[in-house]
């Protein structure tokens, strides 16, 4: 019943994760489920993590256990605090010339505080206006040395060149030639978890992998994974985010379905991985871990990704946030093939991955 009224709120709109949902289980066992206001204040202290999810958690809960609302009963509700805001609009010119600037400021400081947020807390304005700040992150593709050499002006001496100068030249000394070895692009593969438990950061992390792709569209693979596994890179070629999100989720048949972490990376080692897709990548998956099957398959399946690939990255939205501490099952399981375990459940997030993807 618990676990039905947590996913009343979830259908309802609310940021309600996996990890929400057992600290609202955990949260009942500890208070009890005898009186109806204490499930009400354990469900409210978990379920919602901004004050507009205060209304819609209200109707989901007297709907769901009956009553009257217990806004209406709680007298000794402690008064909400009151938060002041700037707009995130462009402030309107005035001839004020202080005023203006001051407003320009505190516009600056709310687009730096949404960059720090938790998407999956957003408001729908806030939500749109974090999607604008998409276009400020910035990607730089990873490189690894060419095979071939490049003339240069410095570096190590080409031999043979210097002594093809002496020849020309008639065996007088000439200038000593130099070489380099060029660099190329590393390929960029993102295995994008949109399964129900990261229905709160799919939509930011495919973004996210749309901008990826489009700073190289030659050497980034997309594919997301649920109850299977799925190529999205042709769809996130289209330049417009939004249409290339609207593509990609016409293409995807288990959006916040369940997950099969383990047996989506078997598939993709067999069909694509071994084949070459995968060997000296940098590989960076997106996901909770959250795996209903297997752990010991996932972690299996990991570590022969990473006897293929360059550098294993594991982006895990919970990371970020205090208190976490990777005890998940699949977590667990996979970080002994792990290279780096990163947040990604901001804007700035975001932007650390992004850095470590070009670092490696």
């Amino acid at each position: 019943m618990l676990g039905g009224f947590a996913r009343a709120c979830r259908a309802a709109g609310l940021p309600v994760t996996a990890d929400r949902e057992r600290t609202f289980l955990q949260a009942c066992a500890a208070v009890g489920v005898g009186e109806r206001r204490d499930v009400y204040w354990a469900g409210r202290a978990t379920l919602t993590s901004s004050p507009a999810d205060v209304e819609p958690y209200e109707r989901v809960f007297t709907g769901w256990f009956g009553g009257r609302p217990m806004h209406a009963v709680s007298g000794d509700e402690p008064p909400a605090p009151t938060t002041t805001q700037a707009s995130l609009e462009e402030p309107e010119t005035s001839g004020d010339g202080d005023s203006e600037g001051d407003a320009v400021r505190a516009a600056a400081s709310a687009e730096e505080v949404l960059r720090h947020r938790d998407v999956a807390g957003l408001s729908p304005s806030d939500r749109a206006a974090m999607r604008r700040q998409f276009a400020t992150l910035r990607v730089t593709a990873p490189t690894r040395p060419a095979r071939r050499h490049t003339r240069s002006r410095r570096g190590e001496v080409d031999g043979r060149a210097t002594v093809r100068a002496h020849l020309r030249n008639l065996g007088e000394p000439t200038r000593i030639r130099f070489r380099n070895r060029g660099v190329r692009r590393r390929r960029v593969i993102l295995l994008v978890d949109v399964s129900g438990s990261m229905g709160a950061y799919a939509d930011s992390l495919l973004r996210l992998a749309h901008s990826v792709a489009q700073a190289a569209p030659r050497t980034t693979e997309v594919f997301t994974i649920g109850t299977r596994l799925t190529h999205v890179t042709r769809a996130l070629r289209e330049r417009d985010p939004d249409r290339a999100l609207l593509a990609a989720g016409e293409t995807v048949p288990d959006w916040s379905g369940g997950t099969r972490l383990g047996e989506a990376l078997d598939v993709f080692l067999r069909r694509w991985g071994r084949r070459g897709m995968a060997r000296g990548a940098v590989v960076v998956v997106l996901s909770d871990g959250w795996e209903r099957r297997s752990p010991e398959l996932l972690g299996e399946q990991l570590r022969r990704l990473r006897a293929l690939a360059h550098r294993v990255i594991w982006v895990n939205p919970h990371r970020g946030k205090e208190g976490y501490a990777p005890v998940q099952a699949g977590i667990v399981a996979v970080l002994p093939h792990v290279d780096d375990l990163v947040a990604g459940h901001s804007l700035a997030a975001f932007q650390e991955v992004l850095d470590v993807v070009a670092d490696t």
